[in-house]
């Protein structure tokens, strides 16, 4: 065998040589840079109405909405593989959507009994994520009031104010609100120390596209048909802005928010880097309902391995320096972590 080039002058070339620490499993752990693990997942579960019933979802294959009954159950599942936190999603019944999304406040809605249904099975073992805003509620699926044809801001916050008091007191851990209303951080805040609820967390969805990878979570909450030919561009974010989110999330920090949260995930990776690095916050990401869909129908077909993907995809999330990722996979991946460790 011929001696290699001496280029550096460092004897038989190379002298480093990356591909060592890559040469068998335990090696590759030692040297892992990144870690995943069941604590970094949040579980959306979509919610309706009824008993013992499973809604499936065309556009998110796999995914399906569950009576409150199933939901405690499958809360039960997360609980088993240790998943930290949940995050719960109503499909109001339509003959409950109005305009201006009264719903939302009442005590008694969907959202409200399944949280209370969860925490009195499952207590404090399992957190419990409540999204704030008005799509869920309105008969326009706009995530605010809509006045003169247009999303009014401070008469929404108002609103968003009350149904955040509402959540927590049903034993919401998290408030989420989703809104992009300018303010409304400091006032939920305000509204649930007034409420007595000063241990209630706030996670702001701080950095929020006018996306349009949102689609089949539409499908799920049933606002797709309300919103119609609608957007949401004059209070979610450009997506061809970098700067302005990490204004957003300066602001919504200053406002008391304990959690911050960039969305969609992996088209705004860049984000998620820009806010861990700048801010040193918690910073969470959610892998939306497109990119399920993107992975779990190609997977479908034969062009992906589910899997792989999937677990590719998150520890992307992870390398840009997200602490915990929502993820439609969280129950497969914690199983597929468990059986790998």
């Amino acid at each position: 065998m011929s001696e290699l080039p001496d280029v550096f002058g460092l004897g038989r070339f190379p002298a480093v040589r990356m591909r060592r620490n890559r040469r068998h499993a335990w090696s590759r752990r030692l040297t892992c840079e990144t870690q995943l693990s069941v604590d970094h997942l949040i579980w959306p579960i979509f919610i309706h109405e009824g008993q013992g019933i499973r809604q499936a979802i065309d556009s998110l294959p796999g995914v399906e909405r569950l009576s409150i009954d199933l939901l405690v159950d499958a809360v039960g599942q997360a609980r088993r593989l240790g998943i930290p936190a949940v995050a719960l999603f109503p499909a109001t019944e339509p003959d409950k959507k109005t305009p201006d999304a009264e719903e939302a406040v009442n005590p008694d809605n969907l959202i409200c009994r399944a949280v209370r249904a969860v925490k009195a099975e499952h207590g404090d073992a399992v957190g419990v994520i409540c999204d704030v805003a008005l799509d869920p509620y309105s008969s326009h699926g706009q995530d605010g009031l809509v006045r003169d044809g247009h999303v009014v801001n401070d008469e929404t916050v108002e609103v968003l104010c009350r149904q955040a008091v509402v959540q927590a007191q049903a034993g919401c851990d998290i408030i989420a609100p989703s809104d992009m209303m300018d303010g409304r951080v400091g006032a939920i805040r305000q509204a649930l120390d007034e409420a007595g609820c000063l241990d209630v967390q706030i996670l702001a969805y701080a950095a929020k596209y006018a996306s349009s990878f949102y689609g089949p979570f539409r499908d799920a909450v049933g606002s797709a048909a309300n919103l119609g030919q609608g957007d949401k561009r004059t209070y979610q974010m450009n997506p061809a802005n970098t700067d302005e989110a990490i204004r957003e999330v300066a602001l919504d920090l200053d406002e008391g928010a304990d959690l911050v949260m960039v969305k969609p995930g992996m088209p705004y990776l860049d984000i998620v880097r820009r806010v861990k690095q700048q801010f040193g916050v918690p910073t969470f990401a959610y892998q939306v309902s497109g990119e399920y869909a993107m992975l779990a129908a190609a997977a479908e077909r034969g062009w992906l391995d589910r899997q792989a993907v999937v677990l590719e995809s998150l520890f992307a999330f992870r390398r840009a320096g997200a602490d915990a990722i929502l993820t439609y996979f969280a129950l497969e991946v914690a199983e597929q972590l468990h059986a790998t460790h």
